[in-house]
């Protein structure tokens, strides 16, 4: 039996119209994921859903940050460099509490350099100049701080409704059920791509070979989800540069659903050419299985 994969990412009510960090077209790249699950349901084998889940207090939200000068948190969409964070311009809150193994000293290397006098505690100012800077050297990312979003256990944690009650019905009508990936819950490190975060800092947030492993058991992989110019876009990437490669054109990427964050339009793009140039396949949801 020929085995396709579906790969939502983050199709999450956040990220749909209404939610704290909507994408104004992502309504309709739903309707088109739910359209493909209902007309298809016997041709797709397997459907695999990623999850952003954050906690209020993550490291790309507001409450985790103050300003040096008004002890305000940063508004949404500020970005934060290491340099900010050495000057005071932007500080951790002092009255944060990191639970323990949030910071694993054998995955977080330098791990006693951001620790406090007493050897045990995070100094949570010298881990941000250390994480920011990270993000910067690794030439990707600086530290964006988003709206508060896919809280766990909040409404905009959930499937988007339309895409949830296709995945009820795709479950009744083949017997398959849904495999749920989490990503994002560690507060210290982001994690655009559901495979590995941004910065490694415990097991959890390491490459994940068991997934790729599980994906790359798939005969055809199809991706979409939210955004193209983000959590799509990395865990993409960190799935094809370990796929086989005599087999990279066995991955679709699908671009009618699938939409970047506003203002990261070029990112998209240049994803999308990338992908193309490596042997990915790019088609739209009503030519995939034609």
């Amino acid at each position: 039996m020929t085995v396709t994969t579906l790969l939502l990412v983050d199709v999450q009510k956040d990220f749909h119209p209404g939610g704290s960090l909507a994408i104004p077209s992502a309504g309709g790249d739903a309707e088109r994921i739910a359209a493909l699950l209902r007309e298809h349901p016997g041709k797709i084998t397997r459907v695999v859903a990623t999850m952003d889940s954050h906690q209020r207090l993550h490291i790309a939200h507001p409450g985790f940050w103050r300003s040096g000068s008004s002890g305000e948190p940063p508004v949404p969409f500020t970005v934060i460099t290491s340099q900010d964070v050495n000057d005071g311009i932007w500080t951790p809150r002092e009255d944060l509490r990191i639970p323990p193994g949030t910071l694993d000293p054998a995955v977080f290397s330098g791990h006693g350099s951001v620790l406090a006098e007493d050897g045990k505690s995070i100094n949570l100012r010298k881990y941000a100049i250390e994480y920011t800077r990270r993000l910067e050297e690794g030439g990707q990312f600086r530290l964006c701080i988003w709206p508060e979003h896919c809280l766990i256990g909040s409404p905009g944690h959930g499937v988007v409704d339309v895409v949830f009650e296709a995945l009820r019905e795709w479950s009744h009508s083949t017997g398959g059920s849904v495999e749920w990936i989490p990503k994002g819950e560690n507060l210290l490190t982001e994690s655009y791509s559901a495979l590995e975060a941004e910065v490694p800092v415990d097991g959890s947030t390491t490459f994940r070979t068991d997934v790729q492993a599980s994906l790359e058991r798939s005969d055809r992989l199809v991706i979409c989800g939210q955004a193209m110019s983000h959590c799509v876009n990395y865990t993409a990437r960190h799935i094809v540069e370990r796929w086989p490669k005599d087999r990279v054109s066995s991955i679709a990427l699908l671009t009618d659903c699938a939409s970047s964050v506003p203002g990261f339009e070029a990112a998209g793009e240049a994803f999308q050419k990338e992908m193309a140039n490596a042997g990915v396949q790019l088609v739209t949801s009503e030519n995939l299985f034609s």
